[in-house]
C-alpha cells in the first residue's frame, strides 16, 4: 500500500511535461503491458520514476533500490540506467550527453541492454501523451501487491 501511495502522490508532480508523473508513469506501464511485458517489468514500469516522489534527480537510484529485492537484474538494471536511456530523446536540449546511455555499455549484459533501450524507447519516452488510452491505477494493483508481498533477495 506504500508503494502505491506513493505512486499516487505522483500526481502532483508535473516537471514541465504534458502529464503528471502518476500518469507517465501509467502510460509507460499500459505501453510495457500492451507490448505483452511481463509482470515484473509492467510493474518495474509503473514504478521507475516512483523516487521523484523523494528526489527528482535521484529518482532512477530511489525507485532501482525500492524494487531491487522484488525484480530480476535485468529489470533492476533497467530502472537504475533509465534516466540516461531516456536521454538521447531530450538531453540535448539542456546541454547534456544525448549518448549517456553509451557509459553504461560495458556494464550492462545484452539482455539489460536490449531490456533499458526497450524500455526507454518503447515505453517511457512515449508515455507524455494526455490523449493516449491510459490504464487507470487500479489495473495494476493486485500485481503491483503480489510483487512487493515476496522479495527475492534479503
Amino acid at each position: 500500500d506504500r508503494v502505491l501511495d506513493m505512486l499516487r502522490s505522483l500526481a502532483d508532480i508535473t516537471d514541465g511535461f504534458s502529464t503528471d508523473q502518476l500518469t507517465h508513469s501509467l502510460q509507460t506501464a499500459s505501453r510495457a503491458e500492451r507490448d505483452g511485458a511481463d509482470d515484473e517489468v509492467v510493474v518495474a514500469s509503473l514504478c521507475h520514476d516512483i523516487g521523484k516522489a523523494i528526489s527528482v534527480p535521484g529518482h532512477p537510484q530511489i525507485a532501482a533500490a525500492i524494487l531491487k529485492p522484488y525484480v530480476r537484474p535485468e529489470v533492476h538494471q533497467m530502472i537504475l540506467v533509465h534516466q540516461d536511456f531516456q536521454g538521447a530523446h531530450y538531453y540535448h536540449h539542456f546541454g547534456g550527453d544525448p549518448k549517456a546511455r553509451d557509459k553504461h555499455r560495458d556494464a550492462l549484459s545484452a539482455d539489460e541492454w536490449t531490456l533499458a533501450e526497450q524500455f526507454a524507447d518503447d515505453w517511457d519516452q512515449k508515455a507524455f501523451d494526455p490523449d493516449y488510452d491510459t490504464l487507470p491505477l487500479e489495473h495494476f494493483e493486485d500485481r503491483v501487491r503480489a510483487l512487493f508481498a515476496s522479495a527475492k533477495l534479503f
